[in-house]
């Protein structure tokens, strides 16, 4: 891939997605881009690049999906998680108790790993049992990903990655080499193909909303927007969950970090809550 059509696919990407591409990576790109050549019957690489001019939409969201980075994995920085079941929601019980309503958006979900493990973790939590009512929206920009996160259904390796043997056992169904999620866990979530850059408009007011691991692969202009939109609807007493590489100091205003659990943010201070021993 010569400088020009790098040039041009990056500016491609990063005007419809946000995403900035290290010219170094060109490798990689082209390993990406390559699936896609294929796809559509192209010589190779640069007559793909040459037709992206015309603005062929399904070409377009071709290339754009071939370039997201869908890994995760079910608890993925377990910490996370604990804050959210530890901190998070027992603030939220306590302020919703009344309503009995919860709405939380996981943005950037990829293959559903990340929403299905925040279905175990409110599944365990009993708040369905006890009345309360759960919004739970799962997006993402890669079409394929939304697809194969309303099947549920995961290979051998992706549920050993970070999925206890009793999660396992409890929340999934083999079928042959893989494994299937549970009915009730996979009504819990509602997905859609969603991109960051778009109309949030759509969106209820959330009261938790988990954005980890895709802001870092945008600019500080960028990040900011994202930031600015996610706290247009979230709530006063929202929390916002980033990754651990991630933070919105320097680029965002109006988050609050919270105390002793990086990654974790209020739209406002809430009220101190005890912070639940740990459970195994």
């Amino acid at each position: 891939m010569n400088s020009h059509d790098f040039s041009y696919l990056a500016n491609v990407l990063h005007r419809r997605t946000g995403i900035i591409l290290a010219e170094k990576k060109t490798h990689m790109i082209e390993t990406r881009l390559m699936p896609v050549v294929r796809r559509f019957g192209f010589r190779d690489i640069a007559s793909l690049l040459k037709e992206l001019h015309y603005g062929h939409e399904a070409l377009v969201q071709a290339v754009i999906e071939s370039m997201t980075t869908n890994d995760s994995a079910f608890f993925r920085d377990r910490k996370t998680f604990e804050e959210f079941r530890d901190i998070v929601l027992p603030v939220l019980k306590l302020a919703r108790s009344e309503t009995k309503q919860l709405r939380i958006w996981c943005a950037a979900c990829a293959a559903g790993q990340e929403p299905y493990s925040i279905a175990m973790v409110l599944d365990d939590a009993k708040l369905i049992d006890a009345g309360w009512t759960i919004t739970l929206i799962a997006t993402d920009i890669n079409s394929q990903m939304v697809a194969r996160a309303q099947d549920g259904i995961y290979s051998q390796f992706e549920v050993q990655r970070g999925l206890p043997i009793r999660r396992l056992v409890s929340n999934f169904q083999q079928e042959g080499t893989s494994w299937r999620i549970s009915d009730h866990l996979r009504r819990m979530v509602s997905f859609r193909t969603f991109n960051l850059l778009d109309s949030y408009g759509w969106l209820p007011d959330c009261d938790v909303v988990f954005c980890r691991n895709a802001l870092m692969y945008f600019d500080l202009k960028t990040r900011a927007s994202v930031l600015d939109r996610i706290g247009e609807i979230l709530a006063p007493d929202g929390a916002l969950l980033v990754g651990p590489a991630e933070s919105t100091d320097g680029y965002a205003l109006g988050y609050v970090p919270a105390d002793s659990a990086p990654g974790l943010f209020y739209k406002s201070k809430p009220a101190p809550v005890r912070r639940l021993s740990l459970v195994k």
